[in-house]
C-alpha cells in the first residue's frame, strides 16, 4: 500500500513539473520517479495508480500559477486554460444579479451546469440559487495546493453534473508553523483595477504528533470597474451603412462606429420620443428645454450615431460594470487525528462572507407615460405654448431615472461548509482495503438587494402634477379633487395618499420626497443547502487471482445527497408594484442515492509490444427523487507498446438530472432582448418570414422598436428528464528516449449531448413563430404578445425543455521540455511548455428535431478555433523567472451558422488574433520569505475598442491592459 510520506513526496514532485502542464505529459525519467513513490490518487479515478496510467488527460495548475495571476479570483485564473470558457468569470457574470460576484468553471463551453467542481474530491455547496454552480471565490487561494482538470465524461466516477468534466481543487492539510500571504495588484495605465489579498495560516501538531490543527483567515478585495473606466471605450455600436444596396452586394450592411446613442431617452427626460428629428425635446440639468441634435446615421429606431457627441443622449456604457466590487472575508480550520496507525479522522470547516456591489441600468420609462401639457406646472412655459400650438395636449415622455440611482446589486453572500470523515486501510484475510467515509454539509445564504427600482404606478400619479387652487402649491392630481374630473381613478398602487409631485424635467429636479415615493428596493433572500453522506473502499484481487499485468483494481461505494434551494422575494415584488412585475417565491428540493463501481484490469505488462495494457471501467447508478433512475458508464484504455509511447482513450455515456431551477422554478417575469424577425431589416433572413409576418397583420416596412428590453415570463419544468451525453477522448503520450526530458501529448475529444436541458431563448420563440413553412407556428406565436397598434413585441413566454442537442469536438496538444543549462556552461534550468487547443466543432441545436437549425459557435467571439499558451521558466537557485504568451485566434462577430449571417453583415466582421505576454519573477529572499513580482499583459495589448467587456462571450478578452502584481509569503 502507501503511506502519507510517499503521497507527500509524489505530490511535491508533481508540482515541480512546470506551470500549467498535462498530468500525463512527463518524460520517461520522470515517469520512473513517480513509480518509485508508488501510487497516488488523482482526479478521474478512485483507484490509486501511477499518474501516467490514467487513460484520460488531466491538466494541473499549481499554487505558483494561481499566485502569479495577479488577481484573487480562481475562476479567472482557470479561464486562461483553453479548455475552460470565460463566460462564468467575474466579468462574464457582470450582467447578472443572481450571479453577481460568482465565478465558476465552464468546461468545453458546455455551460457551468455541466461542470462538476469538487474540493478534495468531494462535492461543494452551490453559490447561485437553483443551481449546482460552485463559487470558486469561496475557495481560499492560500490553501490551494493544486487544481486538477479532467474534461469529458466523468459522471461515472463522480456523478451527475460532470458531463463536460471535473475541476478538483486540492487543498493543503497537516500544516505546521505560521504563514502570512499578502498580495496587491493594479493597472499601470490608470484603469483602477486595484485588488489586494491578505491571509494567515497557522498549524500545529497535537496529541504527541497524532493530530494536526490548522487555522486560516483571509481578506480579499476587488475594486469595481465601470465600462467608462476602460480607456478604449467610446460608446461603440453599429449603424446601417447608407451605401448598402442589399444582400450579398459586397458592401457591409452595418458599420461599427463610436458614439452610438439614443436621443429618444435620457436621464434628463425626453418629450415626443417617437417624433421625427427636429421635434424631440430634452432638457438641460436645470430643466430648460432644448431640441435633441439629429443623428447622422441610424442603428435602429431608438439608437443612432452622433459623431460630435450628444450631451443628454442615453449611453448604455454609462451603467455597465466590468468588474463588480467584491469584499470577501474567509475563516476556516482543519483537524486531522490518527485514531491508530491505519485509521484517521479528518475534518474541516469554513465560513465565507462576500459583499458585492454591481451596477445595472437605472429604471426607465420609454414612451409609456404622458405629460398633461396644459396642466403640468413643471413644464417650461415656452415649450408648453409651442406644444399646444401644434395641437399636442398630451405629450409622450421617456426618461432614465439615473437621479434615483442605478439599479445596483448590493448583495451579501454567506457560505458555511463542514466536512468530516474517516479514512485509512484495513486487512481482511490477505487483502488490503483502503476506505474513505465522509459527511458534507454546506449552506449558502444570499441577500440580494436591487436598489432604486421604480414603482411605475406611483410615478404615473406623481407625474400628473397640477396647481392646487386651494393652496397655490404643486400637488398630485390624485390629491386635488377639483382637478380630477369625472371617472378619475388614482393610478398609484402603493400608499396613494402620500403622493408627492415629481418634476421629471432636467436632472435631479424632483424633491427627495417624490423620489422616495416612486422608488423602492427589491430584496430577495436565497437559502441553498447541501448534505452528502458517502464512502468507498478500494482493493485489488491479488489474494484471489491476477492477470498477467497484475491484480485487478476495484473501487466501489455509495453516496446519498440532498439539495435544496429557496428564494423569498419581498412583498412589493410579489405584488407586481415594481418594474420587474410580480415575482413569486421559489422552492425546490431533491435527493439522490447513488452507487458506483470502478475496475482496473492490468491485462498485460512488461511484454514485447505491451509494456502496459490496462482497461478501466466504471458504472454508476442513481435514483433521483424528481426524475427517477439514471445511469452512467465509462471504459478507458491505456496501451504502451514500448517505453516511448502510450496510447490512451476513454468512452462513456452519462446522464445529467435537471437542477432545482430547471425543474422547480415558478413562472416569473423578467426582461429579454429580441431582434424582431418581422422588422424590415430581418424579414428576409428566412424565406417564410415575409408571408407569415403579413399573416400577423404586420406591414412589410415595419420598423420595430427592438433596442429596448421586452417583458418575459418563464420558469422551470417539473416534467424534465435527465439529458444524455456520449463522450470520447483518444490520444497519445510520447516521451522519446532520444530526447531526454521532452514529452508530448495529443488528445482528441468528442462530446455529444442529446435531450439537452435548455432554456428556450426569447429570440427563438419570436423567430419560430414566423419561420415555419406553411404558415405561422401557433405553438410559438401564442407565446408572443404584440402591441395591437405598434406591433412591437411586448411579452415573450418561455421556459426549459429537453429539446436541444449540443456537440463539441477538438484537439489538445501539450509539449513539455526541460533542460539543465549546465550542459551549456550556464547556471540554472530552463523549462518550456506549449499547450494548444483546436476547437473543431461547437454546435448547438436548440431543437434537436430540427438539425437544419444549427447554431455554430466555433470561430465566433468567445469560442476561437485556436488558442495557445506558451511558457518559459528559468530557475537558478532561489530565483525563478517566468514568461507566458497567450494566443487567441481571430473570431467572428457575426453568426457563422449556415443560416446565420455573412461577413458583409457587419464591419469589422472579425476581432483579430490577440497575443499577450506576462512576465513574473519569484525569489526566495530568506529561508522564511518569498516574493513575487510581475506584469500581466506586458505590451498592453487591447482588443478593438468595440469589445466593451459587456460580459458573456466578450469576457475572453483582456480589456484592462497592462497591470502589475506583487506578492509576499512569510513563514515561521
Amino acid at each position: 500500500m502507501f503511506n502519507k510520506s510517499s503521497i507527500s513526496k509524489a505530490i511535491q514532485y508533481s508540482l515541480l513539473l512546470g506551470t500549467v502542464a498535462s498530468g500525463t505529459a512527463i518524460a520517461a525519467e520522470e515517469s520512473d520517479r513517480v513509480k518509485e513513490v508508488e501510487k497516488i490518487q488523482v482526479t478521474g479515478s478512485r483507484i490509486v495508480k501511477p499518474k501516467l496510467s490514467q487513460p484520460a488527460p488531466i491538466v494541473t495548475i499549481g499554487a505558483k500559477d494561481i499566485a502569479q495571476a495577479g488577481v484573487p479570483d480562481l475562476g479567472s485564473v482557470l479561464a486562461e486554460l483553453p479548455a475552460i470558457g470565460s463566460t462564468d468569470t467575474l466579468i462574464g457574470n457582470n450582467d447578472s444579479n443572481a450571479l453577481a460576484g460568482v465565478t465558476s468553471a465552464d468546461l468545453r463551453r458546455l455551460g457551468a451546469a455541466r461542470t462538476l467542481t469538487l474540493v478534495n474530491g468531494k462535492r461543494h455547496v452551490a453559490g447561485a440559487p437553483g443551481s449546482a454552480q460552485v463559487d470558486l471565490n469561496t475557495i481560499p487561494a492560500a490553501l490551494i495546493e493544486r487544481v486538477e482538470v479532467i474534461t469529458g465524461g466523468a459522471s461515472a466516477i463522480y456523478g451527475s453534473d460532470a458531463v463536460s468534466g471535473v475541476v478538483n481543487v486540492i487543498l493543503r492539510d497537516d500544516f505546521e508553523g505560521f504563514e502570512f500571504n499578502g498580495s496587491v495588484g493594479n493597472s499601470t495605465e490608470g484603469v483602477g483595477t486595484k485588488n489586494h489579498s491578505y491571509s494567515i495560516v497557522g498549524g500545529a501538531e497535537v496529541f504527541d504528533g497524532r493530530g494536526n490543527v490548522t487555522f486560516f483567515a483571509g481578506k480579499d478585495r476587488i475594486r469595481e470597474v465601470m465600462a467608462n473606466d476602460i480607456r478604449q471605450v467610446n460608446h461603440y455600436g453599429t449603424i446601417q451603412n447608407p451605401e448598402n444596396t442589399g444582400e450579398e452586394d459586397g458592401i457591409p450592411d452595418q458599420l461599427t462606429v463610436p458614439n452610438v446613442m439614443s436621443e429618444r431617452i435620457s436621464e434628463n427626460g425626453v418629450i415626443n420620443p417617437f417624433g421625427a428629428a427636429g421635434s424631440i425635446w430634452t432638457f438641460d440639468n436645470n430643466g430648460v428645454p432644448e431640441l435633441m441634435p439629429e443623428r447622422e446615421f441610424t442603428n435602429s429606431f431608438a439608437f443612432g450615431s452622433f459623431p460630435d457627441g450628444c450631451q443628454y443622449c442615453f449611453k448604455t456604457q454609462d451603467y455597465e460594470n466590468v468588474y463588480p466590487d467584491l469584499d470577501k472575508t474567509t475563516v476556516g480550520s482543519t483537524f486531522n487525528f490518527d485514531l491508530s496507525d491505519n485509521h484517521s479522522f479528518y475534518s474541516d470547516f469554513k465560513f465565507v462572507r462576500s459583499d458585492i456591489k454591481q451596477q445595472f441600468q437605472p429604471s426607465f420609462r420609454f414612451g409609456n407615460v404622458a405629460i398633461n401639457v396644459q396642466d403640468n406646472p413643471y413644464l417650461d412655459e415656452t415649450l408648453r405654448q409651442d406644444l399646444l400650438s401644434q395641437g399636442t395636449e398630451v405629450a409622450t415622455f421617456s426618461k432614465f431615472f439615473g437621479e434615483l440611482g442605478n439599479r445596483s446589486a448590493a448583495n451579501k453572500r454567506e457560505l458555511f461548509r463542514f466536512v468530516g470523515g474517516f479514512e485509512g486501510y484495513f486487512t481482511l484475510s490477505e487483502t488490503d482495503f483502503t476506505y474513505d467515509t465522509y459527511y458534507v454539509f454546506g449552506r449558502t445564504d444570499n441577500v440580494r438587494n436591487t436598489l432604486n427600482d421604480l414603482i411605475p404606478d406611483n410615478f404615473v400619479a406623481a407625474l400628473d402634477a397640477v396647481i392646487d387652487p386651494a393652496t397655490g402649491e404643486v400637488a398630485c392630481r390624485s390629491q386635488v379633487p377639483s382637478a380630477q374630473g369625472e371617472g378619475y381613478t388614482d393610478p398609484a398602487s402603493v400608499n396613494g395618499g402620500d403622493c408627492a409631485p415629481y418634476n421629471p424635467f432636467g436632472f435631479n429636479q424632483a424633491s427627495q420626497a417624490a423620489k422616495d415615493w416612486v422608488s423602492a428596493d427589491v430584496t430577495r433572500t436565497d437559502k441553498i443547502t447541501q448534505e452528502v453522506v458517502g464512502g468507498y473502499v478500494a482493493f485489488d484481487s491479488a489474494e484471489l487471482f491476477e492477470l498477467q499485468g497484475g491484480p485487478i483494481g476495484i473501487a466501489t461505494g455509495f453516496e446519498y445527497r440532498e439539495e435544496t434551494s429557496e428564494t423569498i422575494t419581498d412583498e412589493f415584488s410579489k405584488a407586481g408594484f415594481l418594474t420587474t412585475a410580480a415575482t413569486p417565491d421559489s422552492y425546490g428540493e431533491y435527493d439522490v442515492s447513488e452507487g458506483f463501481i470502478e475496475l482496473s484490469f492490468p491485462i498485460l505488462a512488461g511484454m514485447s509490444f505491451a509494456e502496459e495494457l490496462t482497461v478501466d471501467a466504471a458504472y454508476r447508478t442513481a435514483d433521483y427523487s424528481h426524475t427517477g433512475s439514471s445511469s452512467s458508464w465509462k471504459v478507458g484504455l491505456m496501451y504502451q507498446p514500448f517505453d516511448d509511447l502510450r496510447i490512451r482513450g476513454t468512452i462513456g455515456e452519462a446522464e445529467r438530472a435537471p437542477n432545482i431551477a430547471e425543474a422547480f422554478d415558478p413562472q416569473s417575469p423578467g426582461f429579454g432582448r429580441v431582434s424582431d424577425p418581422c422588422d424590415a431589416d430581418n424579414i428576409d433572413d428566412n424565406p417564410n418570414r415575409r408571408a407569415n409576418c403579413a399573416a400577423l397583420g404586420i406591414p412589410a416596412d415595419f420598423q420595430a422598436n427592438d433596442n429596448v428590453s421586452v417583458d418575459t415570463l418563464s420558469g422551470g419544468n417539473p416534467d424534465l428528464k435527465p439529458e444524455k451525453s456520449t463522450s470520447f477522448t483518444g490520444g497519445l503520450v510520447w516521451t522519446p528516449s532520444f530526447a531526454e526530458n521532452f514529452s508530448m501529448t495529443l488528445d482528441y475529444y468528442d462530446i455529444e449531448i442529446e435531450d439537452a436541458i435548455s432554456f428556450i431563448a426569447t429570440q427563438s420563440i419570436a423567430d419560430n413563430c414566423v419561420d415555419a413553412a406553411g404558415g405561422i407556428d401557433e405553438a410559438f406565436c401564442s407565446q408572443v404578445d404584440r402591441d395591437p397598434e405598434t406591433f412591437d413585441i411586448e411579452l415573450v413566454r418561455s421556459g426549459y425543455l429537453n429539446a436541444a442537442a449540443i456537440t463539441t469536438r477538438g484537439i489538445d496538444a501539450d509539449f513539455d521540455y526541460r533542460t539543465d543549462l549546465a550542459d551549456f556552461d550556464i547556471d540554472g534550468e530552463l523549462t518550456f511548455n506549449l499547450f494548444i487547443n483546436h476547437l473543431i466543432e461547437l454546435e448547438d441545436f436548440e431543437f434537436q428535431n430540427r438539425p437544419d437549425k444549427v447554431n455554430v459557435e466555433n470561430g465566433e467571439v468567445g469560442d476561437p478555433e485556436w488558442q495557445g499558451r506558451f511558457t518559459v521558466q528559468y530557475t537558478w537557485q532561489d530565483l525563478n523567472l517566468t514568461w507566458t504568451t497567450r494566443y487567441t485566434d481571430r473570431s467572428a462577430r457575426f453568426d457563422v451558422s449556415p443560416e446565420g449571417d455573412i461577413e458583409e453583415d457587419i464591419s469589422p466582421a472579425y476581432v483579430g488574433s490577440i497575443v499577450t505576454h506576462d512576465l513574473s519573477a519569484r525569489y526566495q529572499l530568506t529561508d522564511n520569505m518569498r516574493v513575487d513580482l510581475g506584469l500581466r499583459n506586458l505590451t498592453d495589448k487591447l482588443p478593438p475598442a468595440y469589445i466593451q467587456a459587456s460580459g458573456g462571450n466578450e469576457a475572453i478578452y483582456d480589456v484592462v491592459g497592462r497591470r502589475f502584481f506583487a506578492n509576499v509569503n512569510v513563514t515561521f
